[in-house]
């Protein structure tokens, strides 16, 4: 069967082949508007855009523009940049609209391959994202592509750190926004916590290009994006459990390193027994007894951070800070923090300042982000890999693009040696070798520790290099883009997306930036750029002779997309290149996941120091270590998902009703509804059906009544009488709480009512699910405990979810129900005061203010006050219509009195 298959991919190709053999029409039809398009001026190239716009008002689609709009594309890129698109990025530019992931190697020019997709789909003017994996890439790219999308009349944003909302929400109004997979993640995170429609940034979403795409989809995915908010100050239970926890000794405790998870053995339980009780942290003498589990969750966590986290690996420590390392690029994750503890856990470790906990006020995986983009396309130079995930998580399908030269680096057969010690021996001969004929080496690391310790080897050994890790990660760009000079050797943590192409020879425009920044323009300019041309063309020639970029693995990382990037950095647009990986027994992938037996018979083989074995079986092991642990990283991803799509489905339910309760002109149908459905509630818990009278629990009732419902009715003297029944009860409930709260809006100008309502509704929304999701949180770290009972742990997630997100629903009925009822609204002559821009209202009446005396601190955080504001009234000069423009919200009554909101009447655009 295997031998029919490799002959029919011989005669018919790869699907992939096949695929790619179907665009050559379309490939042709636009390089055949080429010359057409070449002919026009700048301002008819530039009128372009708004007739392809035109068109797609008129009824055409996209696909049936693409030629026209990807040769206007190609002409724009050749005019703004000096760059044009080659066929095959042609190819790249419609698998990506079609939405798809285009594989494209290192140097073939991604980043102006999406300028084809981007424009096509800004036609629309929904909008179009770039996501890129730094800040560093979002910036340049909006600066560099923007020059095209500005050339042809479209409109560019960049979402970066730090920016307010009226900087965000231009940014996303614009034809193309840029932005990293945090920040979009965030902003829509943060737009579901907003309180009008007016204070979102983002738009619909419509379609995303991901640059990196492996990277944001796969690597990424495994860490949910979380806001979250303070909890109480545990810097001292932190503290004297990591104290207890450093007295432990390794036989105290079994070490799982494949899981990197950490266990108490029997001896280590009584040794923490011993001392947590001696510490007064303990109640009683058990450890695991209920009143503990606190304290069990802190020692578990100081237990990860102590044996699994190691410093300059999986985080470093800097101004007196604990910073996360990106473990699959080697960068800081400045802001990011783990949850659960941990993070606090890692902080007492090192002695620095610890930072209270957090809650979770809103949380989404990547996965789920980015399935609700209609259209997304993706692109990197690695995804055949993980092909098989991408088309079951997000439906994406995988077109292998090919190179526009050859290739002509040679990947050539790991090196492996006994020890460590003998593989950086080797490491350092292999870069001195190089740099002696003037090739640039690439070594790549995989933590910080390795290139620090790699550093100190060639530093002994007189070998000038320079670090690119988290710690100089400021001078990315210059380290990177001078690495392929004569001789370089450039020591890298991850190299995996750095989005900067190693130019063999160096980087002439980054030299001419850095080098001539303060010569003013002018002869001597001119003269001193065409001096570093000429030196960089005569280098590049003597790099190409002495090989290329030679680029040296010092370990194999656990995923062999890595791997493959690193060797992608070398050989670029038909460049000469090497690539090989120097290995040992040491190594963190062959220690723990390597196949024993054969690592074993290795030892025992007569391997003398310093000797080396280069033979098929090393690969064929490592390839199956790095298939373990993919198939592993999978399943946790494939896992955190299922559990996701849970909240997720219930957070579309949460996130609608908010944008329906803010779009809505009025709400008062849906809080009657859960006024209605409260009253149900609490006669059916104290007057069961079926029951008698007598059976009641008339005081509890009686209590209901009087704090929900705000109802000073004797319930008893009805339950004595003759014929009643719980349908009756209902009846005269909701009759009388109906009343109650109708006489309160009739006190107030309807517009401040239906503010006050959607105030309420909006906050009881936000403070109950904010409390389902810590609910849940707890939930799923204690729900694989149910497969000891032989149930599946997600199934009984799903049903114990939706029990608690109804009895959430139940508690916001409530809840809107008690602070309306309650509510007392009194006329006070107070001076007029400011009210929030969409609680306005108008006249010359004083404003009402409100109380809660009947509620109290029952009243969830930040209620009270929305509710007082709701209630301010905006007093202005009916006369003065410059001042209404500048005082009127919108969204209040029009101060002509006619009845109609401002953005309806005088304040109409």
């Amino acid at each position: 069967m295997l031998a029919l298959g490799s002959l029919a991919k011989t005669i018919f190709g790869s699907s992939n082949d096949r695929y790619l053999k179907s665009l050559r029409p379309l490939v042709k039809r636009i390089n055949d508007l080429e010359p057409q398009i070449a002919a026009l001026s700048d301002a008819d190239l530039q009128a372009q855009t708004p007739k392809l716009k035109a068109e797609l008002a008129a009824g055409k689609k996209l696909d049936d523009v693409l030629p026209e709009a990807f040769a206007t594309v190609r002409e724009g890129a050749r005019r703004a940049l000096g760059q044009r698109h080659y066929d095959v990025q042609l190819v790249g530019g419609i698998v990506l609209h079609r939405g798809e992931i285009a594989e494209m190697r290192t140097g073939e020019g991604k980043t102006l391959v999406a300028t084809l997709a981007v424009y096509l789909n800004a036609l629309t003017g929904k909008g179009v994202h770039v996501v890129t994996v730094n800040d560093y890439l979002a910036s340049r790219d909006a600066q560099w592509m923007g020059q095209v999308y500005r050339f042809l009349g479209l409109s560019v944003g960049v979402i970066v750190p730090n920016l307010d909302d009226q900087a965000r929400r231009k940014a996303y109004a614009a034809d193309i926004t840029y932005g990293t997979n945090n920040e979009f993640g965030f902003d829509y995170l943060r737009d579901n916590m907003k309180y009008s429609r007016e204070q979102m940034v983002q738009r619909p979403f419509n379609f995303a290009v991901v640059d990196e795409v492996d990277s944001v989809l796969v690597d990424e995915a495994r860490t949910p994006l979380i806001i979250s908010g303070p909890t109480d100050d545990k810097s001292a239970l932190y503290t004297s459990v990591n104290a207890v926890v450093k007295e432990l000794e390794r036989e105290d405790v079994e070490v799982d390193e494949k899981q990197k998870s950490v266990i108490l053995t029997e001896a280590g339980t009584e040794k923490v027994e011993r001392m947590l009780s001696a510490a007064g942290l303990l109640e009683g003498e058990n450890l695991y007894d209920f009143e503990n589990t606190q304290v069990v969750h802190h020692l578990n966590q100081a237990l990860r951070a102590i044996v699994i986290f190691r410093r300059d690996t999986d985080y470093i420590v800097r101004d007196n800070k604990v910073v996360i390392i990106d473990e699959f690029t080697g960068r800081m994750m400045d802001g990011r923090r783990w949850s659960e503890g941990l993070h606090q856990a890692v902080e007492a470790k090192e002695g620095v300042q610890i930072m209270p906990e957090n809650q979770t006020l809103a949380s989404i995986t990547f996965q789920n982000y980015f399935r609700m983009y209609p259209k997304l396309g993706g692109m990197t130079g690695t995804a055949a890999t993980e092909a098989a995930e991408f088309f079951d998580i997000y439906k994406l399908n995988v077109v292998e693009i090919p190179t526009n030269v050859d290739v002509l680096r040679r990947d050539v057969d790991d090196e492996f040696y006994k020890s460590a010690q003998d593989k950086y021996k080797a490491i350092v001969k292999s870069v001195r070798e190089a740099q002696t004929r003037g090739q640039p080496v690439l070594v790549g690391t995989v933590s910080i520790e390795k290139s620090e310790m790699l550093s100190d080897y060639l530093k002994k050994e007189g070998v000038e290099h320079v670090v690119l890790n988290a710690r100089y990660h400021e001078q990315e760009a210059v380290i990177v883009e001078q690495a392929g000079r004569i001789g370089a050797v450039t020591i890298a943590t991850n190299m995996a997306g750095r989005g900067t192409d190693i130019k063999l020879g160096g980087n002439e425009e980054a030299r001419i930036a850095r080098e001539l920044a303060d010569m003013p323009a002018g002869p001597e300019r001119e003269a001193a750029e065409a001096d570093i041309i000429a030196q960089v063309k005569e280098e590049r020639a003597r790099v190409k002779a002495a090989g290329g970029l030679f680029v040296l693995g010092t370990e194999r990382h656990e995923s062999r997309r890595i791997d493959n990037q690193l060797r992608g950095r070398s050989g670029r647009q038909g460049d000469p290149g090497l690539s090989r990986f120097y290995l040992s027994l040491d190594d963190d992938l062959l220690r723990i996941f390597g196949q024993q037996s054969m690592l074993s018979r290795l030892m025992n083989s007569g391997l003398e120091e310093g000797e080396a074995i280069i033979h098929p079986w090393i690969s064929k092991a490592i390839e199956t270590a790095q298939k373990k642990v993919e198939a592993r990283n999978y399943d946790v991803r494939k896992q955190l998902l299922q559990y996701d799509d849970v909240m997720n489905d219930q957070r579309k339910v949460v996130y609608e009703q908010r944008a329906d309760i803010m779009d809505s002109d009025t709400v008062g149908d849906v809080v009657v509804d859960m006024r209605h459905e409260a009253v149900n509630a609490i006669v059916a818990a104290r007057c069961p059906v079926g029951s008698y009278p007598e059976q009641w629990d008339v005081a509890g009732l009686a209590e209901d009544v009087g704090g929900t419902l705000g109802l000073d009715v004797d319930v008893a003297v009805w339950a004595k009488e003759e014929g009643i029944d719980p349908e009756i009860m209902v009846d005269r409930l909701i009759e009388q709480s109906d009343a109650l709260v109708a006489a309160k809006a009739a006190d107030l100008p309807a517009e401040t009512w239906v503010s006050i309502e959607k105030s309420f509704l909006l906050q009881a929304l936000d403070h109950h699910w904010k409390e389902h999701l810590a609910t849940l949180d707890s939930l799923r770290s204690v729900i694989h405990l149910r497969a000891y009972a032989q149930k599946t742990p997600i199934n009984e997630y799903k049903r114990e979810a939706f029990a608690l997100f109804e009895r959430m629903l139940g508690s916001v009925r409530q809840d809107v129900t008690r602070m309306l009822a309650g509510a007392q609204f009194s006329q006070q002559a107070d001076e007029p005061q400011a009210a929030l821009p969409a609680f306005g209202s108008f006249g010359a009446a004083a404003a009402p203010t409100m109380s809660f005396d009947a509620f109290g601190s029952s009243l969830p955080a930040g209620m009270l006050e929305a509710a007082q504001e709701a209630a301010e009234l905006l007093d202005v000069d009916p006369d003065d219509l410059a001042e209404w423009h500048s005082s009127v919200s919108r969204n209040a009554l029009c101060p002509c009195e006619s009845g109609k909101k401002f953005k309806h009447c005088h304040g109409a655009l």
